[in-house]
C-alpha cells in the first residue's frame, strides 16, 4: 500500500526554481513535499551554469585538461551541500528522491507516496534538445549533461548550434588545447544585437575557432575519432567529437498532465500571467513554463507564485525587466529590447546612446578596452541595454535594476561610482544620452551667457 501524505505544497523537481519555492514556503511556515528522481540542483548544478563557468574559468587560466576537469568537479561538489536533502530537509521540508506523476487533479504518485496537496509546483526543468538530423542515431555525440565527463581531450570538437551554450563551450575547449570549428544553421549569436555579438564572434575568430554561419547540418556520418556534419549547401565539417548545442526541450514526459487537466504546449506547459496552469491548482516555473530559459528565471518565478500561493496576493509575471549574459570572452549581456527590436517597437521616440569602453580609465589600465554599452531609451527611460565587454555580465545588473523600477536617465546620471571602476561606464553611457541636450542647446548656452554677463 502506498503511503499517503497531505501538504501544503507539493514541489515536482529540486532545480533552482523548486528549491527556492521550498526555502521560502517551509520557512514561511508552509508544510513542503519536494520530489527529486534525478539530481538536486537540478541542470544548473550539474550540468549547465556552473559546470560551463568553471570550465570557462579553467580554459581562461590555461589549466590543463585534467586539471581544468578537477576544478569543474570540485566546483559542483563545494556547491552541492547548499543544494542537498540534508539541507531541506533541516529546513523542514520533506524530501522524496522519486520522479512525481500526476494521478488526479489533486493528487501525485512518487514511488511509494501518494501526495495530496493544496498548491502543485511543477518545476521539472529541461534537458537537451537533440533534432533528428539523418545519422545521428549512428555517430557518437556529447550533450551538456555528458560533455564535462570526457576523459581525454578532443582533438577536433564540432559543435552543432551557435548560441550562448554553443559558444562558451567553443572558446573553453579551444583555451583547453581543441581545434573547434561550430556549425550554425542560421546566424551565430543570434538573439543578441548584430552588433554587439560581432565584437564575440571576431574575438572568438581570433583565438582559432571556426564559427560557419548559414550552415544548416542536413547529415553526420561516421564514428568515434572521426565525424562529419554534412551542410545542406554541401559544406562538410570533419572533427573526433560531436557536441549538440541547438536547445532545449521541456521535461513533461514523466508527469501525466492529463490526469491533472493540465494542457501542454509545444514549449512546455500553458500558464497564465499568474504562472498557474489550466489546473488552478497548480503552477509551472523555470524552463517547463516554456519562456525564457534562465536560472535566474526560474528564481524569479518563485517568487512571483510564493506571493500567490502563500499570501494570497495577486501576482503577475512579467519578461521586460529579465537580462541575460554570455560568459565569452569578451561577455555578452542584454535586457530588454535590443536596437532593432527598440526601433521597430517605437520608431521615432526611440534615442540612443552609446559608450565605448575605451573611454574608461579603468578598462585601459587593466587592458579591457574592448567593449561598448548601447542604451535604448524612449521618453528618458531605458527600454533596453546592449554590452559587450569584459564583466558586461556583472554591468547589465545596474541597467535590471532601472527597467524593473522604471528608472529615469536623470536617476542614473546622478550615480556616483568609484574611481576608477567599470562601473563608470554605465554612468558615462548615461551622461551620453543627455550630453546633446546640454552642449548642443542654444537654450542652455543662453542662460549660462546670461548668468555670467549679469548675475555677479
Amino acid at each position: 500500500m502506498a503511503e499517503r501524505i497531505k501538504t501544503d505544497v507539493c514541489i515536482i523537481g529540486a532545480g533552482s526554481g523548486g528549491l527556492s519555492v521550498a526555502a521560502g514556503a517551509v520557512q514561511m511556515g508552509a508544510s513542503v513535499v519536494l520530489l527529486e528522481g534525478h539530481k538536486m540542483g537540478g541542470d544548473c548544478l550539474n550540468y549547465g551554469c556552473v559546470p560551463s563557468k568553471a570550465l570557462l574559468h579553467a580554459g581562461k587560466n590555461a589549466m590543463g585538461w585534467d586539471e581544468a576537469h578537477d576544478h569543474v568537479r570540485q566546483t559542483i561538489a563545494t556547491i552541492e551541500p547548499h543544494d542537498s536533502v540534508e539541507r531541506f530537509e533541516g529546513l523542514g521540508a520533506r524530501v522524496i528522491t522519486e520522479y512525481g506523476q500526476f494521478i488526479s487533479p489533486k493528487e501525485v504518485q512518487a514511488g511509494d507516496y501518494i501526495i495530496e496537496a493544496r498548491r502543485f509546483v511543477i518545476s521539472t526543468g529541461s534537458s537537451p534538445f537533440v533534432p533528428p538530423i539523418p545519422g545521428i542515431e549512428n555517430v557518437p555525440y556529447e550533450t551538456n549533461e555528458t560533455i564535462f565527463e570526457l576523459k581525454e581531450r578532443p582533438d577536433h570538437l564540432l559543435i552543432i548550434g551557435g548560441g550562448p551554450i554553443g559558444m562558451e563551450m567553443a572558446q573553453a575547449h579551444r583555451r583547453l588545447g581543441c581545434e573547434v570549428t561550430v556549425i550554425e544553421g542560421m546566424k551565430a549569436l543570434g538573439r543578441d544585437d548584430p552588433e554587439m555579438a560581432a565584437h564575440v564572434l571576431d574575438a572568438l575568430r581570433t583565438e582559432g575557432i571556426a564559427i560557419e554561419e548559414d550552415a544548416m547540418a542536413a547529415e553526420i556520418r561516421g564514428k568515434a575519432g572521426a565525424i562529419e556534419v554534412e551542410a545542406k549547401d554541401g559544406r562538410v565539417f570533419k572533427g573526433t567529437h560531436l557536441l549538440m548545442a541547438v536547445g532545449r526541450k521541456p521535461n513533461t514526459d514523466k508527469l501525466n498532465l492529463s490526469a491533472a487537466g493540465i494542457e501542454p504546449t509545444r514549449t512546455g506547459i500553458k500558464v497564465d500571467a499568474s504562472l498557474r496552469t489550466t489546473n488552478k491548482k497548480v503552477y509551472a516555473i523555470g524552463d517547463v513554463a516554456g519562456g525564457l530559459q534562465f536560472t535566474h528565471v526560474a528564481g524569479y518565478h518563485a517568487g512571483v507564485i510564493i506571493r500567490s500561493m502563500l499570501f494570497g496576493l495577486p501576482s503577475k509575471q512579467r519578461t521586460d525587466h529579465i537580462p541575460w549574459a554570455t560568459y565569452t570572452a569578451p561577455e555578452l549581456a542584454q535586457i530588454g529590447l535590443t536596437e532593432d527590436e527598440a526601433r521597430k517597437t517605437h520608431g521615432a521616440k526611440l534615442e540612443v546612446a552609446r559608450f565605448d569602453f575605451a573611454g574608461n580609465d579603468r578598462a585601459i589600465a587593466t587592458q579591457q578596452a574592448k567593449g561598448l554599452i548601447k542604451l535604448m531609451i524612449v521618453k528618458g527611460r531605458p527600454v533596453g541595454v546592449s554590452i559587450v565587454g569584459h564583466g558586461a555580465g556583472e554591468m547589465i545588473t545596474l541597467w535590471a535594476l532601472a527597467i524593473a523600477n522604471r528608472l529615469k536617465m536623470g536617476q542614473i546620471a546622478a550615480m556616483v561610482a568609484p574611481y576608477p571602476t567599470m562601473a563608470e561606464i554605465s554612468k558615462r553611457a548615461a551622461g551620453a544620452y543627455f550630453s546633446p541636450r546640454l552642449f548642443d542647446n542654444p537654450t542652455v548656452k543662453r542662460v549660462v551667457g546670461f548668468v555670467q554677463k549679469f548675475i555677479p
